[in-house]
């Protein structure tokens, strides 16, 4: 019974200096970018005297990056789900850009403030390898992929290569202005947007003009 009690003991000092070193890491690199920041650095911010703290919990750095965003995921996954459920066989282009948009500034306000995943998310993606591992890492999403397809019934009349266009257009718009409204939020200066909902709304609407937009016969005949 003691070996068992010491176990469980164990196991929640650990799992409570993961979620020190995810949460300093995410800060950090958010703020300075994932390379600027070493593992020493990390460690110090989490509060931990070993500097080897970070590599024997997560390993290498593009193994700490994807701890932090499968953190996230599992939230902004569910409300996917439930996106993707209430808009069942709709076609009307709003519903899928609000399937892709809602749940990641949904989760950002419920984080409450300061946040620094729009901003993490943001440098991690400025790296190639790293790019690649969050990308992977989103294709992985079921709900996801639901979304993609809706975006397919709603949108036949676009060309194949027009969708993958887009569809890398919207994800850096996404990405980006939730980077930015989340720097204004941590420095104190204004926002247009006065809540994460109505900076949601904007995000919407500049989507669904981008994704209705029409194509240039050049673009049309490739």
């Amino acid at each position: 019974m003691v070996s068992m009690a010491g176990g469980t003991v164990r196991a929640e000092q650990v799992s409570a200096t993961r979620e020190l070193i995810l949460t300093a890491a995410e800060r950090l690199f958010a703020e300075r970018g994932v390379y600027a920041v070493s593992n020493r650095q990390v460690s110090e911010a989490a509060g931990q005297g070993n500097n080897a703290a970070v590599g024997y919990h997560f390993g290498t750095k593009a193994d700490l990056v994807r701890a932090i965003a499968r953190k996230h995921a599992v939230q902004i996954e569910r409300a996917r789900e439930r996106r993707l459920a209430e808009a069942g066989d709709s076609t009307d282009v709003r519903v899928w850009v609000s399937c892709l948009v809602h749940p990641i500034t949904d989760h950002l306000e419920a984080l409450g403030s300061p946040t620094w995943y729009g901003r993490f998310c943001a440098q991690a993606m400025t790296d190639p390898a790293l790019r690649d591992s969050m990308i992977e890492e989103s294709l992985t999403s079921p709900a996801l992929q639901g979304i993609v397809d809706g975006f397919n019934r709603a949108l036949p009349q676009l060309p194949p290569e027009a969708q993958a266009e887009r569809g890398m257009m919207s994800r850096q718009l996404i990405l980006h202005m939730c980077a930015e409204r989340e720097r204004a939020l941590a420095d104190g200066t204004g926002t247009v947007r006065s809540s994460w909902r109505q900076a949601a709304d904007g995000l919407v609407d500049a989507l669904v003009g981008l994704w209705l937009a029409p194509l240039t016969d050049g673009a049309r005949s490739r």
